[in-house]
């Protein structure tokens, strides 16, 4: 009686603890998982030989036999699957690229735009928030795609602007540049400069803090930027020069267009997703950064006008740099958003990834390899940029003194 006395005790005090109880629970967890976790692989393994699929990656260096749009190194029908996976991913990164930078861009223009005290341009921009992020995305890339990009002359016609930018169905026809020995030169002033002005501006605000005199960063970097490679560009003897589209104009109609691999060919489907992804998401972004602005206190728009500071420069040295705390957390997940959502792209036949991989995934019947190689590149490409943005509103955050 004594032993069970003094056992029960011991027992109702282990089931009353709650580290015992969570220790409990964590591991009836893990052997739930790791079982069913389990029963997924032996199953889709019996599936798989049920079907007489092989597993693996071998299929990577088999011949793809099927042509892409758009490509961004050399690549044929006679490639390896592997190689136009690689096509796909690195069109992906192209389209997450560009959609982020212009979208960024307008979405800052229309936030501010939100606040301005004229009505009309604050009213427009409202108006352009509430009717883009409320239509599904993918309607408005069919819009930009077979309303817009379709409306435009045909291969035998083009519209031009300066006589170097032209458009029809085929695409935007842009000028490309032909390098010629010791064009390397241009590159290396342009790595040069970059770095120097990297350097002047750390130098520009430890002499702004300790002097509180401002140093114009901005024209010392334009023209560090621009005048370097111009100048090597000269000293090298113009190693460098650009290859015009040509649009043969005489002969029969049928002959009529620009000449093939001349000049840079930006195809419609890129245009239209990218249009979208970017004009979609600067929705989002508007209102964040409108957010981030009225977030900060009004007194600090008030001390810098009782400095003498006018609305833009208060706007750009006082109220940007704060409201960027809270800007950056929710515009890293719009930028998520978008390198994501380019996966809509199959929808108007743009070869990126999932489109590429859906292409190898039919001929192949490589589902889990297939569908694995996606979810690990974006799950990558989500993790670089959710780092780099971390690392950036550090950078960004106030320093308590």
């Amino acid at each position: 009686m004594e032993q069970d006395s003094a056992g029960a005790p011991a027992r109702a005090s282990l089931l009353n603890d709650p580290k015992a109880r969570g220790l409990f629970y964590q591991l009836v967890l893990i052997v739930a998982l790791v079982t069913l976790g389990y029963v997924i692989v032996t199953n889709t393994i019996a599936n798989l030989e049920r079907q007489n699929i092989a597993s693996g990656w071998g299929f990577l260096e088999n011949t793809a036999g099927f042509g892409i749009i758009q490509s961004l190194f050399p690549y044929s029908e006679t490639s390896s699957y592997g190689t136009a996976l690689l096509v796909g991913l690195f069109n992906t990164i192209l389209v997450a690229v560009v959609g982020i930078f212009f979208a960024t861009i307008f979405g800052f223009v229309i936030g501010i735009a939100r606040l301005s005290n004229n009505w009309v341009i604050s009213r427009l921009a409202y108006c352009y928030v509430e009717l883009v992020r409320n239509v599904p995305l993918l309607l408005q890339i069919f819009f930009w795609y077979f309303a817009v990009l379709r409306a435009v002359p045909g291969k035998r016609e083009k519209w031009s602007l300066f006589d170097t930018i032209h458009l029809n169905i085929g695409g935007l026809r842009l000028p490309k540049p032909i390098w010629e020995p010791g064009s390397h030169m241009i590159g290396i002033a342009l790595i040069v400069a970059i770095i120097a002005s990297i350097v002047i501006s750390r130098w520009a605000h430890k002499r702004q803090d300790a002097t509180g005199q401002q140093f114009p960063m901005f024209w010392t970097a334009v023209g560090l930027i621009v005048g370097l490679p111009v100048l090597a560009y000269l000293v090298m003897g113009m190693p460098m020069y650009w290859e015009h589209p040509n649009f043969v104009e005489t002969g029969p109609i049928l002959r009529r267009g620009f000449e093939l691999n001349v000049g840079i060919n930006v195809i419609p489907e890129f245009l239209a997703l990218t249009a979208a992804l970017a004009i979609y998401t600067a929705a989002f972004i508007a209102e964040i950064v409108r957010a981030g602005i009225q977030a900060v206190s009004h007194g600090q728009t008030e001390a810098a006008h009782a400095l003498g500071l006018r609305n833009g420069p208060t706007l750009r040295l006082v109220v940007i740099p704060q409201a960027m705390r809270v800007i950056i957390p929710p515009l890293t997940s719009q930028y998520l958003n978008l390198t994501k959502n380019s996966s809509l792209a199959v929808a108007i036949a743009f070869p990126d990834l999932v489109s590429v991989g859906g292409t190898v995934l039919n001929q192949t019947g490589q589902a889990i390899e297939i569908i694995g190689i996606w979810m690990g590149v974006y799950l990558s490409l989500s993790l670089l940029t959710s780092a780099f943005m971390n690392w950036y509103n550090q950078r960004m955050a106030l320093v308590e003194r």
